[in-house]
């Protein structure tokens, strides 16, 4: 039995219409979630799981539709080689609102467009919500968005962080041709 709790505002997304995205995500990994619209807590029973990974994943599913994800996206985290990262911004910067407002829109950047670089260039998915950084993305990558992530945390030029990124991206394509 696993246990996750997300935003009350989030619930009814993870829900679906008529109840289809709880369905698909049952249906898909033989859990059973039982979810509490008044705490936004959310049981994970894994009782009747083929799968050893899938209560796994079903917790990272609930966590990102939790976190700002369509569930469209979320449900790529059934793949094996997808993981999801979960950055708390207040662990870096304090609860003060001034500096979470900041950080998030050094992230995100003027109209998405550092958010867009960001994706595109580690072939992964972004959401800013509250006061925490998601990431959807593949094992490649992993590493690389965090510390591109943390770079722009702590203050580096956005042009230093695309320098890096490039950089990172050309010797995982190299790997992976070999």
């Amino acid at each position: 039995m696993r246990y996750v709790r997300i935003p009350k505002d989030r619930i009814g997304v993870l829900i679906g219409r008529k109840g289809e995205i709880k369905g698909e995500i049952e249906r898909l990994t033989k859990v059973k979630l039982t979810i509490d619209s008044k705490t936004g807590e959310v049981q994970i029973d894994d009782s009747n799981v083929d799968d050893p990974l899938a209560p796994l994943k079903v917790e990272n599913i609930v966590s990102a539709i939790g976190r700002g994800f369509s569930p469209e996206h979320a449900f790529r985290l059934l793949d094996d080689n997808t993981y999801f990262i979960l950055i708390d911004l207040r662990e870096y910067v304090g609860r003060k609102e001034t500096h979470l407002r900041r950080v998030k829109g050094r992230i995100i950047g003027r109209e998405g467009k550092t958010k867009r670089i960001l994706e595109h260039m580690t072939d992964s998915l972004i959401s800013v919500y509250g006061h925490t950084v998601a990431v959807i993305t593949s094992v490649e990558f992993m590493e690389t968005i965090r510390t591109a992530l943390e770079m722009l945390i702590q203050g580096s030029k956005h042009g230093t962080v695309y320098k890096y990124l490039q950089k990172k991206r050309r010797e995982i394509e190299m790997e992976m041709m070999f």
